[in-house]
C-alpha cells in the first residue's frame, strides 16, 4: 500500500519551492502541450446513439433505434437519406425497435418501465397507437423471430412463472397466440428454427458447464433432446439453424481456449466445426435464403464481422468507410441490400446501407455532435501489463492529447462491468469526456473478464475482491511508470460490478487510490446474490459457482463486500445510482454512503428517480458525468 496524504486537493502543493529563475528557464525548455478545447457533458452526450436495422417489405426504409431526442424511441430511416420517420414519442421509457412485419407496415418495439428491465413487447400499426401483446404485471417479454414464411412469429415470456420463460407462438394477421413451450424449469429459450417446428434451450449447470437441448415443437410429449454430451466442464450455447434447418449452430469451448461455432446435424445427429479462431466466434448467421453467412469474431477488444458469398465460398469486401468496428449487419429479405454500422473510438456508430447489386453505398446518419471536432477526441491503445503474479492484463489506454511528460495528467483505472464483463474499443461518450478534460483513463480487463479465454475468465471465481482487486492495484503501478501521468494523482471508477471494484479498492486497499467513483455497484454480495430478479432463475446457479451461494457461503461474502468493512475507507467517495435498479437495490448505495460519511469522508451522492442499471434519459447521463467531473476536478484534479 502507497501511504498517501488523506483528500489530495487539485490546487495541493506537490513540489518543493523553487527559484523564480529555474521556474523560467524550466518553461523555455518544455514543449508546448496541444491546445484542445475542453468540452463538456452535454457536447459529448449530445451524439446520437442509434443500432438496430429491420429493413422494411418494400426495403426502402430500416427500422431503427435513436436518442436523438435525450430518449430512447422507434423510427423508420429511408435507406435514400433523409430525416427518419418518427414511430414512437416516449418522453421517458425507452423503446427499442425488434423488427417490421414480413408483408406490412406494422412493427414489433419493446418498452420497459423506467429501467426497471420488465419489458413488454408492442405492436405498432401506422397510424395507429401501440398495442400491449404480452400484457400483465410484473413479466417480462422479448421477440424471438418470425417464421421464414413470415405467418407467424415466437416471443418468450415469464407471465406464468416468474423464474421460467417459455414461448408462444403468435399469428401475424390477428395477433392469436398459443403456447408451444411451457419451460419447466431450469431451461433458457434459443432460436427457433425458420420453419417454426424446432426451439433450441440451454441449460447451465454452472458458470464453466452448460448444454444445449433440442425441442420438437411439433412433438410437445417428447423430451428436449440433449445435443452436447460432454465429459468435464465445457459452455455450450445455441446459435442459430441454418436457413434449410438442416442444422443447429452451437457455440461451445469444449474444444480449446476459445469459443468455436459448430452445427448439430438434425437428421444425423453428427457434429461439425463451422468456425474457429484464436480468439473467442461471438456469433454466426444467415441471411433469410441462405446466400450469405455473417460471423463476428472479438478480436483483442474489437469485432472483426465477416461476411461470405456461400454459393462461391468467397468473402465479400466492405466497401471503403471510415475505420472502426463493423457491427450490427443485416440483410434485406431479397438479400440484394445490406445495412450495418460503424463504431470506433472517436465516433459513435453510423448506419450504412450498402446495395449489393449496384456496389453503392450510403451514410445514413451523422451521430458525432458537430460541435466537437473528431480530431480532438482519442483514440485506445491496447496495451499488457504485468500484474502482481506475472500476469498479462489487457487493456485500453486512452492519453489526452495535452499530457506530456513536462505536463502530466492525472488518471483513472477503469473497471467494467460484470462479472465476466469486457472493456472494449469504441465510443465512450463519458471517457471521451474525462479524458478531454485532462484525465488518462487505463480501461483494465482484469482477470475473470470474458474474450481472452476460458482460463483467464475463470482465473477470478470465488477470488473476487482479491486476485481481480490486485490486478487493478497493479494497474496503478503501470499508470505510475508512464512520465506523462501524474503518480500522485490516480482514482479508480467503475460501474455494476465496476463499481464493487471501486468499493473494494477504498475498502480493502484504502491508501492505493486517490478517490473513487461507483456507479450502481455492489457492496453487500449477501443481498445481492439472495435477491437476483426472478428472471434470472435458470442463471443463478452460474452467478452462485462464480461467486457464492449466499446460503452456504456467507462468511466469505460477507468477507468480501466493501459495506462490512467501510470502516476502512478514508479516500472521497462519489457514488451515483438508479431508483429502479432491479441488479443492484438502492439499498446498497444508501447503505455505503451512510457508512463512510460516518467516517467523516467527502462522499457526494446522486439518485435518478427514472433510471435502473445502467442510465438511457440523456438528461440524467449528462447530469452524471457532470457531477463526477466536478467531484474528480476537486479531489484529484485535472490541473
Amino acid at each position: 500500500m502507497r501511504p498517501r496524504a488523506p483528500y489530495p486537493h487539485r490546487n495541493a502543493a506537490r513540489l518543493p519551492a523553487l527559484t523564480a529563475g529555474v521556474v523560467a528557464l524550466l518553461a523555455a525548455c518544455a514543449p508546448e502541450a496541444p491546445q484542445i478545447p475542453s468540452y463538456d457533458a452535454r457536447a459529448f452526450y449530445d451524439t446520437e446513439q442509434v443500432f438496430g436495422a429491420s429493413f422494411s417489405p418494400d426495403e426502402t426504409r430500416v427500422l431503427m433505434t435513436s436518442d436523438r431526442t435525450g430518449v430512447m424511441n422507434v423510427y423508420a430511416q429511408p435507406i435514400a437519406g433523409g430525416e427518419p420517420e418518427v414511430l414512437t414519442r416516449s418522453e421517458s421509457d425507452a423503446n427499442m425497435g425488434m423488427a417490421f412485419f414480413p408483408d406490412d407496415d406494422r412493427v414489433l418495439f419493446t418498452a420497459d418501465q423506467g429501467g426497471n428491465e420488465l419489458n413488454h413487447l408492442y405492436v405498432l400499426a401506422p397510424g395507429g397507437t401501440p398495442e400491449d401483446i404480452t400484457p400483465g404485471e410484473n413479466l417480462k417479454a422479448g421477440l424471438v423471430r418470425f417464421t421464414t414464411e413470415g405467418d407467424r412469429f415466437f416471443v418468450t415470456t415469464n407471465e406464468r412463472n416468474p423464474q421460467a420463460f417459455d414461448v408462444y407462438e403468435y399469428r401475424v394477421d390477428d395477433l392469436s397466440r398459443r403456447l408451444v413451450f411451457e419451460n419447466p424449469g431450469g431451461f433458457q429459450p434459443g432460436p427457433v428454427s425458420g420453419n417454426g417446428r424446432f426451439l433450441a434451450v440451454s441449460k447451465a449447470r454452472n458458470n464453466a458447464d452448460s448444454d444445449v437441448y433440442l425441442v420438437d415443437l411439433e412433438n410437445p410429449e417428447q423430451e428436449p433432446l440433449h445435443i452436447t454430451p460432454h465429459e468435464g466442464d465445457a459452455s455450450h450455447g445455441p446459435v442459430t439453424f441454418n436457413p434449410d434447418v438442416s442444422e443447429l449452430l452451437y457455440r461451445t469451448d469444449a474444444h480449446g481456449e476459445f469459443a468455436e461455432v459448430w452445427a448439430y446435424g438434425l437428421a444425423s445427429g453428427e457434429h461439425r466445426r463451422v468456425l474457429a479462431a484464436d480468439w473467442d466466434v461471438f456469433t454466426v448467421y444467415y441471411s433469410k435464403r441462405g446466400t450469405y453467412r455473417v460471423s463476428a469474431v472479438n478480436v483483442d477488444a474489437s469485432t472483426e464481422v465477416t461476411v461470405v458469398d456461400t454459393r462461391s465460398g468467397e468473402t465479400v469486401e466492405f466497401p471503403d468507410v471510415p475505420g472502426g468496428d463493423v457491427t450490427g449487419v443485416a440483410l434485406s429479405p431479397s438479400e440484394t441490400k445490406m445495412a450495418f454500422y460503424v463504431n470506433s473510438d472517436t465516433s459513435p456508430s453510423n448506419l450504412y446501407v450498402w446495395d449489393l447489386e449496384t456496389g453503392e453505398h450510403r451514410r445514413l446518419t451523422n451521430t458525432l455532435n458537430p460541435a466537437i471536432a473528431e480530431g480532438n477526441l482519442v483514440d485506445g491503445e491496447v496495451i499488457r501489463y504485468p500484474s502482481f503474479d506475472g500476469l498479462e492484463i489487457p487493456s485500453v489506454l486512452y492519453r489526452p492529447h495535452q499530457a506530456t511528460a513536462d505536463s502530466p495528467v492525472p488518471a483513472l483505472v477503469w473497471v467494467h462491468g460484470g462479472p465476466g464483463g469486457q472493456s472494449r474499443k469504441g465510443y465512450r461518450a463519458q471517457i471521451q469526456h474525462l479524458v478531454n478534460n485532462g484525465y488518462a483513463v487505463l480501461a483494465v480487463n482484469n482477470r475473470g473478464s470474458s474474450g481472452y479465454g476460458k482460463t483467464f475468465f475463470h482465473l477470478d471465481d470465488k477470488r473476487h475482491g482479491d486476485v481481480d482487486l490486485k490486478d487493478c492495484v497493479e494497474a496503478r503501478t503501470y499508470l505510475e511508470s508512464l512520465d506523462w501521468v501524474d503518480r500522485e494523482r490516480v482514482g479508480i471508477i467503475g460501474g455494476s460490478y465496476g463499481g464493487y471494484m471501486v468499493g473494494a479498492a477504498l475498502a480493502f486497499e484504502p491508501e492505493v487510490f486517490d478517490v473513487g467513483v461507483n456507479i450502481f455497484g455492489v457492496m453487500n454480495w449477501v443481498r445481492t446474490l439472495s435477491s437476483i430478479p426472478p428472471w434470472w432463475g435458470a442463471a443463478r446457479d452460474s452467478l452462485y459457482a462464480e461467486l457464492g451461494d449466499p446460503e452456504t457461503e456467507l462468511e466469505r461474502l460477507t468477507a468480501i463486500s466493501p459495506l462490512f468493512h467501510a470502516e476502512n475507507i478514508v479516500r472521497p467517495l462519489f457514488v451515483v445510482q438508479g431508483a429502479n435498479d432491479p441488479r443492484v437495490l438502492q439499498v446498497e448505495s444508501d447503505e455505503i454512503v451512510e457508512a463512510v460519511r460516518a467516517n467523516g469522508v467527502p462522499v457526494e451522492y446522486v439518485i435518478f428517480p427514472d433510471e435502473g442499471h445502467g442510465f438511457r434519459n440523456r438528461d440524467n447521463r449528462i447530469e452524471s458525468a457532470d457531477r463526477i467531473l466536478g467531484f474528480l476536478d476537486t479531489y484529484l484534479g485535472s490541473n
